[in-house]
Protein backbone atom coordinates (compact mmCIF):
# COMPACT_ATOMS: atom_id res chain seq x y z
CA UNK A 1 0.00 0.00 0.00
CA UNK A 2 1.40 3.39 -0.92
CA UNK A 3 1.67 6.20 1.60
CA UNK A 4 -1.03 8.17 -0.23
CA UNK A 5 -3.43 5.20 -0.08
CA UNK A 6 -2.88 4.48 3.60
CA UNK A 7 -6.11 5.01 5.57
CA UNK A 8 -6.09 7.87 8.05
CA UNK A 9 -7.15 7.75 11.68
CA UNK A 10 -8.50 11.28 11.45
CA UNK A 11 -11.95 10.59 10.01
CA UNK A 12 -13.02 7.71 12.28
CA UNK A 13 -11.54 9.38 15.35
CA UNK A 14 -13.27 12.68 14.53
CA UNK A 15 -16.58 10.82 14.18
CA UNK A 16 -16.17 9.04 17.52
CA UNK A 17 -15.11 12.31 19.14
CA UNK A 18 -18.17 14.15 17.84
CA UNK A 19 -20.54 11.36 18.86
CA UNK A 20 -19.05 11.16 22.35
CA UNK A 21 -19.15 14.90 22.95
CA UNK A 22 -22.78 15.11 21.84
CA UNK A 23 -23.78 13.17 24.97
CA UNK A 24 -24.28 14.66 28.41
CA UNK A 25 -21.91 12.77 30.69
CA UNK A 26 -22.15 13.49 34.43
CA UNK A 27 -19.50 13.06 37.10
CA UNK A 28 -16.43 13.73 34.98
CA UNK A 29 -13.26 13.83 37.04
CA UNK A 30 -12.15 17.18 38.48
CA UNK A 31 -9.89 18.48 41.22
CA UNK A 32 -11.81 21.76 41.54
CA UNK A 33 -12.60 20.97 45.19
CA UNK A 34 -8.86 21.04 45.97
CA UNK A 35 -7.98 24.19 44.02
CA UNK A 36 -6.26 27.01 45.82
CA UNK A 37 -8.52 29.98 46.40
CA UNK A 38 -8.14 32.84 43.97
CA UNK A 39 -6.22 30.96 41.27
CA UNK A 40 -7.99 29.92 38.08
CA UNK A 41 -5.42 30.15 35.29
CA UNK A 42 -6.58 29.15 31.78
CA UNK A 43 -4.32 26.55 30.19
CA UNK A 44 -4.38 24.13 27.27
CA UNK A 45 -2.74 20.83 26.44
CA UNK A 46 -2.34 18.96 23.17
CA UNK A 47 -3.38 15.32 23.04
CA UNK A 48 -1.34 14.49 19.94
CA UNK A 49 -2.29 11.10 18.47
CA UNK A 50 -0.15 9.51 15.78
CA UNK A 51 -1.94 8.75 12.53
CA UNK A 52 -1.48 4.98 12.62
CA UNK A 53 -5.00 3.49 12.53
CA UNK A 54 -4.01 0.01 13.72
CA UNK A 55 -1.80 1.23 16.60
CA UNK A 56 -2.20 4.96 17.35
CA UNK A 57 0.12 6.39 19.98
CA UNK A 58 -0.21 9.41 22.25
CA UNK A 59 2.76 11.73 22.70
CA UNK A 60 3.54 12.43 26.35
CA UNK A 61 6.30 14.32 28.13
CA UNK A 62 7.95 14.19 31.51
CA UNK A 63 8.35 17.55 33.18
CA UNK A 64 11.71 18.55 34.72
CA UNK A 65 11.85 18.06 38.47
CA UNK A 66 12.74 21.70 39.04
CA UNK A 67 9.48 23.10 37.67
CA UNK A 68 7.12 24.97 39.99
CA UNK A 69 3.91 23.15 39.01
CA UNK A 70 3.69 19.35 38.76
CA UNK A 71 7.49 18.78 38.83
CA UNK A 72 8.67 15.50 37.37
CA UNK A 73 5.19 14.42 36.34
CA UNK A 74 4.12 12.93 33.03
CA UNK A 75 2.12 15.49 31.08
CA UNK A 76 0.74 16.41 27.71
CA UNK A 77 2.56 19.21 25.90
CA UNK A 78 0.88 22.41 27.03
CA UNK A 79 0.80 25.38 29.34
CA UNK A 80 -0.86 28.69 30.10
CA UNK A 81 -3.04 30.41 27.51
CA UNK A 82 -1.46 33.76 26.66
CA UNK A 83 -3.56 36.93 26.23
CA UNK A 84 -5.19 36.98 22.81
CA UNK A 85 -4.91 33.20 22.33
CA UNK A 86 -7.60 30.56 22.27
CA UNK A 87 -7.03 27.06 23.62
CA UNK A 88 -6.16 25.52 20.26
CA UNK A 89 -3.58 28.20 19.45
CA UNK A 90 -2.02 27.87 22.91
CA UNK A 91 -1.83 24.07 22.77
CA UNK A 92 -0.19 24.11 19.33
CA UNK A 93 2.26 26.84 20.37
CA UNK A 94 3.25 25.00 23.53
CA UNK A 95 3.79 21.71 21.68
CA UNK A 96 5.99 23.51 19.18
CA UNK A 97 7.98 25.21 21.95
CA UNK A 98 8.36 22.08 24.08
CA UNK A 99 8.95 19.43 21.41
CA UNK A 100 9.50 21.28 18.12
CA UNK A 101 6.25 19.67 16.98
CA UNK A 102 5.25 21.75 13.92
CA UNK A 103 1.82 23.25 14.46
CA UNK A 104 1.02 22.82 10.78
CA UNK A 105 1.50 19.04 11.21
CA UNK A 106 -1.46 18.81 13.61
CA UNK A 107 -4.92 18.04 12.25
CA UNK A 108 -7.07 19.34 15.08
CA UNK A 109 -10.19 17.32 15.87
CA UNK A 110 -11.57 19.49 18.67
CA UNK A 111 -11.49 20.51 22.30
CA UNK A 112 -12.63 18.19 25.08
CA UNK A 113 -13.88 18.71 28.63
CA UNK A 114 -12.28 21.36 30.82
CA UNK A 115 -10.27 20.00 33.73
CA UNK A 116 -9.79 22.05 36.90
CA UNK A 117 -6.53 21.08 38.61
CA UNK A 118 -5.83 21.23 42.30
CA UNK A 119 -3.07 23.75 41.57
CA UNK A 120 -5.57 26.20 40.10
CA UNK A 121 -5.34 25.66 36.34
CA UNK A 122 -8.41 25.29 34.15
CA UNK A 123 -7.14 23.07 31.36
CA UNK A 124 -8.66 22.66 27.90
CA UNK A 125 -7.53 19.42 26.21
CA UNK A 126 -7.09 19.82 22.45
CA UNK A 127 -7.23 16.57 20.50
CA UNK A 128 -5.38 16.30 17.21
CA UNK A 129 -3.82 13.79 14.83
CA UNK A 130 -0.15 14.04 13.84
CA UNK A 131 2.03 12.09 11.41
CA UNK A 132 4.00 9.21 12.92
CA UNK A 133 7.76 9.40 13.34
CA UNK A 134 7.97 13.18 13.73
CA UNK A 135 11.49 14.42 14.43
CA UNK A 136 10.75 15.80 17.88
CA UNK A 137 13.39 17.79 19.74
CA UNK A 138 12.51 18.43 23.40
CA UNK A 139 13.41 21.75 25.00
CA UNK A 140 15.38 20.67 28.09
CA UNK A 141 14.09 23.64 30.08
CA UNK A 142 10.50 22.40 29.74
CA UNK A 143 10.83 18.69 28.95
CA UNK A 144 13.05 16.15 30.70
CA UNK A 145 11.95 13.30 28.42
CA UNK A 146 9.18 12.30 26.04
CA UNK A 147 7.62 9.01 24.96
CA UNK A 148 4.61 7.47 23.26
CA UNK A 149 1.90 5.28 24.80
CA UNK A 150 -0.80 3.31 22.93
CA UNK A 151 -4.09 5.19 22.69
CA UNK A 152 -6.19 2.03 23.08
CA UNK A 153 -4.34 1.18 26.30
CA UNK A 154 -4.81 4.67 27.72
CA UNK A 155 -8.54 4.70 26.93
CA UNK A 156 -9.13 1.25 28.44
CA UNK A 157 -10.36 1.64 32.06
CA UNK A 158 -8.89 -1.74 32.97
CA UNK A 159 -5.38 -0.36 32.32
CA UNK A 160 -5.59 1.91 35.34
CA UNK A 161 -5.22 1.39 39.08
CA UNK A 162 -7.36 3.53 41.40
CA UNK A 163 -5.70 4.89 44.54
CA UNK A 164 -6.38 7.56 47.11
CA UNK A 165 -4.40 9.94 49.30
CA UNK A 166 -5.28 12.40 52.02
CA UNK A 167 -4.53 15.84 50.54
CA UNK A 168 -5.49 19.32 51.66
CA UNK A 169 -7.86 18.07 54.30
CA UNK A 170 -9.78 15.54 52.21
CA UNK A 171 -9.41 12.19 50.50
CA UNK A 172 -8.36 12.57 46.89
CA UNK A 173 -8.89 9.64 44.55
CA UNK A 174 -6.65 9.31 41.53
CA UNK A 175 -5.72 6.92 38.73
CA UNK A 176 -2.27 5.74 37.77
CA UNK A 177 -0.38 3.29 35.60
CA UNK A 178 3.23 2.45 34.91
CA UNK A 179 4.20 2.40 31.25
CA UNK A 180 7.77 1.48 30.36
CA UNK A 181 9.06 3.05 33.56
CA UNK A 182 6.95 6.19 33.33
CA UNK A 183 4.30 6.79 35.99
CA UNK A 184 1.19 8.29 34.41
CA UNK A 185 -1.13 9.73 37.05
CA UNK A 186 -2.68 12.91 38.42
CA UNK A 187 -3.99 15.51 35.99
CA UNK A 188 -2.85 13.62 32.90
CA UNK A 189 -4.55 10.40 33.99
CA UNK A 190 -7.76 12.25 34.87
CA UNK A 191 -7.91 14.01 31.49
CA UNK A 192 -7.42 10.64 29.77
CA UNK A 193 -10.14 9.05 31.92
CA UNK A 194 -12.58 11.82 30.99
CA UNK A 195 -11.70 11.44 27.30
CA UNK A 196 -12.26 7.69 27.60
CA UNK A 197 -15.88 8.42 28.50
CA UNK A 198 -16.19 10.39 25.26
CA UNK A 199 -14.30 7.98 22.98
CA UNK A 200 -15.11 4.33 23.69
CA UNK A 201 -12.07 2.15 23.21
CA UNK A 202 -14.27 -0.48 21.52
CA UNK A 203 -15.28 2.03 18.86
CA UNK A 204 -11.66 2.96 18.29
CA UNK A 205 -10.69 -0.68 17.82
CA UNK A 206 -13.55 -1.16 15.38
CA UNK A 207 -12.34 1.83 13.38
CA UNK A 208 -8.85 0.40 12.96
Amino acid sequence: MTMSARPSLYEPLARLFAEGHARDIPDLLSDAAFAREGRATPAAVLIAITDVPDDPQVILTQRPRGMRDHPGQVAFPGGKIDPGEDAVTAALREAEEELALPREAVRVIGTSDLYHTGTGFIVTPVVGVVPPDLDLKPDPVEVADWFEAPLTMLLDPTSWTANEVFWRGATRRYLEMDWQGFRIWGVTAAIIANLARRIAVEGLRDAA
